[in-house]
């Protein structure tokens, strides 16, 4: 079980908002991410938010900069279109990339990255709302736009073209602080059989062990790291506690 740093970023800054809307400024991102390599995090995932706005990632300065003091995996999401895009980021010193909007509009461009830099390092982000029992719709432009998919369907479309792992948001729950959305991870877990983080909704430790439970493979944190309500080696510690297989130490 991975236990995962998640950076929002929107130009220069750390932003952090609810249900992906409602941002607010949090900080330098590159002092945030160099506190949570120090304290224990097993990897980073920066995310441009406004990225596919303007069909750009703006991302690639403050991970040069991060990559001259971290040493553990990071992942760049946000506005990723073309095989040049993702040269950019891995240039930049980023492990692996995540797609979602291009990749919704144009599916074909998963196995086109999965064939070039291979599957692991391409993780597939969906950001899914709740629309009925046991049915979600995964989301674009950072939460904002309808895709009239179903994301189950979305996933297993996703697995089959080559993503190497899946970024699951619950757009419902994140920034809540009220946990996971437990049963879309069961419900994605149950159709693919690469690694699932779960991001939205981190709240208290039992969180990490819901997720695990429900067949998450890591989990992303935001709100509760940036605003010191919990930090990374309790967290770590919890799960030692309660015997889920984590590193004792990330370094």
């Amino acid at each position: 079980m991975r236990i995962i740093a998640r950076l929002d970023i929107k130009g220069p800054n750390l932003i952090k908002g609810i249900n992906l809307e409602g941002l607010k400024v949090v900080g330098d991102p590159n002092k945030f991410a160099l506190n949570y390599y120090k304290d224990g995090a097993d990897e980073l995932i920066f995310m441009d938010i406004v990225a596919s706005l303007y069909n750009r990632n703006s991302l690639h300065d403050i991970i040069k900069s991060t990559c001259k003091n971290i040493f553990i995996p990071i992942t760049v999401g946000g506005g990723i279109r073309t095989v040049d895009d993702a040269l950019k980021i891995f240039d930049s010193g980023a492990d692996k990339i995540a797609i979602n909007t291009r990749a919704v509009q144009n599916p074909e461009l998963i196995s086109v990255l999965s064939k070039r830099f291979g599957s692991q390092s391409i993780v597939l982000s969906v950001e899914a709302k709740k629309i009925g029992e046991k049915k979600w719709e995964p989301y674009i432009e950072s939460g904002r736009e309808k895709t009239h998919l179903d994301a189950i369907e979305w996933v297993k479309k996703g697995f089959d073209l080559g993503a190497g792992e899946i970024l699951l948001t619950s757009v419902d729950m994140e920034g809540t602080c009220k946990g996971f959305d437990t049963e879309l991870i069961y419900e994605v877990s149950k159709n693919v059989s690469i690694p699932i983080i779960a991001s939205g909704g981190f709240g208290e430790k039992k969180d990490l062990e819901k997720a695990h439970k429900a067949g998450a493979d890591s989990i992303a944190i935001g709100h509760m790291l940036h605003y010191n309500k919990l930090n990374l080696r309790q967290i770590r510690d919890h799960a030692l506690d309660t015997s889920i297989k984590v590193r004792k130490y990330a370094q």
